[in-house]
């Protein structure tokens, strides 16, 4: 059986063949769960909203109906589960409910490899930042120090801290276009309202 034509994945999984779902499970695992990571920060909670979503699909697999893509429609199930879990977890996961509207406008995965060129794309642009600036940006939002801790560790100023991530903010808005803030929050789940400033 030729899997790996969507149409006949998507039959077989409605007939209940079970190769057809490790056949799902095995393709799209590594990808989903790094969206899911991208969103969460977390492996354990990514880890779980994989298996559910894969189990959900399993269960509910007579009544799958997918107007895009099957990917399209993992990567919508991925995010389901994410606002699901959020809503269960709300005060340890300290999302807005904006940050979830705006990254619903950009969660419609093209085609197989677009997910991982936005991400290369971001980290590339990350990289090109001056060294200094560099650190004090992934210390600030991808290891989620404040102004005060990342202070203290790199030995700078609290004023020199904020003016290194207004600096990131800026450099990475004009490379990356206005929608710099979608693009940061599917790489490390945060948003900055500085983003929104003129």
């Amino acid at each position: 059986m030729n899997y790996s034509d969507n149409k006949t994945l998507i039959h077989s999984l409605k007939k209940g063949e079970e190769k057809a779902f490790i056949y799902l499970v095995d393709k799209f695992s590594q990808r989903l769960f790094a969206y899911a990571l991208t969103l969460t920060n977390d492996k354990d909670i990514s880890q779980d909203i994989l298996q559910n979503v894969f189990l959900k699909t399993w269960e509910k697999r007579n009544k799958i109906n997918i107007s895009t893509s099957l990917q399209n429609y993992l990567f919508r199930s991925i995010y389901n589960e994410f606002v699901n879990q959020y809503n269960k977890k709300r005060a340890t996961m300290r999302l807005e409910h904006s940050y979830f509207k705006a990254l619903d406008n950009a969660i419609e995965i093209k085609d197989e490899n677009s997910f991982a060129k936005i991400i290369e794309h971001i980290t590339e642009e990350i990289q090109r930042l001056p060294p200094k600036c560099r650190e004090v940006f992934i210390l600030s939002r991808k290891e989620g120090l404040t102004n005060i801790e990342i202070s203290n560790y790199l030995n700078l100023s609290i004023k020199s801290v904020e003016a290194h991530i207004t600096k990131a903010f800026s450099t990475l808005r004009k490379n990356l276009g206005e929608r710099v803030d979608i693009s940061l929050f599917m790489l490390f789940g945060i948003y900055d309202n500085t983003l929104n400033r003129d």
